[in-house]
């Protein structure tokens, strides 16, 4: 009996030796070939599980004191915030791996837990931009658009899967160095033109984005279970009808795609939030609304908890398996209900 299984062992290798020669045109040099492909295979399999390691959190205000001690200036009202935007947006494009959104060539390809999650840092990093521009630093809504933020803004919109000429992280440095330059003149105090003006109603515009981001994510993510809603929309003047209610569910193939795309969402909100609480300070205390962005953060410091799972799972609810993706709905509906309260509070005089 040991003899045939010795056999088999003999008969099984020469297989092998026989498929390899047949697979290396029985050259050294077609061995050499092989041996490097899987050799950079195993090396790009290990240098994605690096490259999806997602950034930490930083501290708002460190970095904003180390970059006025950078340029020799004092922190002003907005420096910090307008800081926070900055290095958020470096960090999208300088984290391990940098931006690989666009990358065309593994491991980068391969990903798509990153990308998503670069797409939820980009939404927030596009909508403070806009609200920059359009609120934040200007005085009315007559105030001529500073000159920076009207070139930054549009940058960081550029398409974000451009690879090749131009490329998205040619455009989105651009939107950074635009940003620098609004930077250095509102904390110059012989230059006027640039201002930050922490109002209520500034903040209030800003949050009902927010609000309105949070809101569609927190569905999407609950629709990892399939289930029946009623349509809201139902007796409003609309363009076409639409049924009274209507089974909505996330496609398995996406529930990760979202999943990540809410971290990404709740990391960069985080950080702004973190920012908005130094400079608004002021404001959200005459408000009394400062415990309010306080718990704002502290549900959406829930969405980052480390994953206890190599995968997103997607159990059915009260099912025997987790829903990863019901977990960061419910923090992220908090964090929102904690929004639509907090403008309420700035809205009272």
């Amino acid at each position: 009996m040991s003899g045939q299984f010795q056999d088999r062992i003999q008969d099984t290798k020469e297989r092998l030796q026989d498929w390899w020669a047949d697979r290396s045109g029985g050259s050294s040099t077609g061995r050499l070939i092989v041996v490097l492909v899987v050799l950079y295979l195993l090396v790009a399999l290990v240098v994605g599980y690096f490259w999806s390691t997602e950034p930490e959190q930083f501290s708002v205000t460190e970095v904003a004191e180390k970059r006025a001690e950078e340029m020799g200036v004092k922190v002003v009202t907005g420096f910090t915030t307008t800081s926070t935007l900055i290095k958020v947006t470096e960090t999208l494009l300088h984290k391990p791996g940098g931006y690989l959104s666009n990358d065309v060539t593994p491991p980068g390809v391969w990903l798509d837990n990153v990308p998503n999650w670069e797409f939820g840092v980009l939404v927030q990093v596009r909508d403070f931009a806009r609200a920059l521009r359009k609120d934040f630093s200007r005085s009315q809504s007559q105030s001529t658009e500073d000159k920076d933020l009207a070139i930054a803004e549009p940058q960081l919109h550029f398409d974000a899967d451009s690879t090749f000429i131009p490329d998205t992280e040619g455009e989105y440095e651009r939107g950074i160095a635009a940003l620098h330059s609004y930077l250095a003149r509102l904390s110059d105090p012989q230059e006027p033109t640039a201002q930050f003006y922490a109002r209520s109603d500034n903040l209030r515009q800003w949050l009902f984005d927010v609000e309105t981001r949070l809101g569609s994510l927190s569905q999407r993510l609950s629709a990892s279970v399939a289930r029946r809603r009623l349509n809201t929309d139902v007796g409003v003047q609309q363009s076409t009808p639409t049924p009274d209610e209507e089974e909505v569910k996330t496609p398995w193939t996406e529930v990760d795609d979202v999943f990540y795309e809410a971290r990404g969402t709740s990391w960069a909100l985080l950080q702004i939030l973190h920012a908005i609480e130094v400079d608004f300070r002021e404001v959200l205390e005459k408000k009394n609304a400062l415990v309010g962005v306080r718990q704002i953060i502290r549900e959406l410091e829930g969405t980052q908890e480390p994953l206890g799972s190599p995968v997103i799972l997607s159990g059915s609810g009260f099912g025997l398996f987790a829903n990863h993706s019901l977990v960061m709905a419910s923090y992220i509906s908090r964090a929102n209900a904690a929004i639509i309260d907090l403008r309420e509070l700035l809205s009272q005089g």
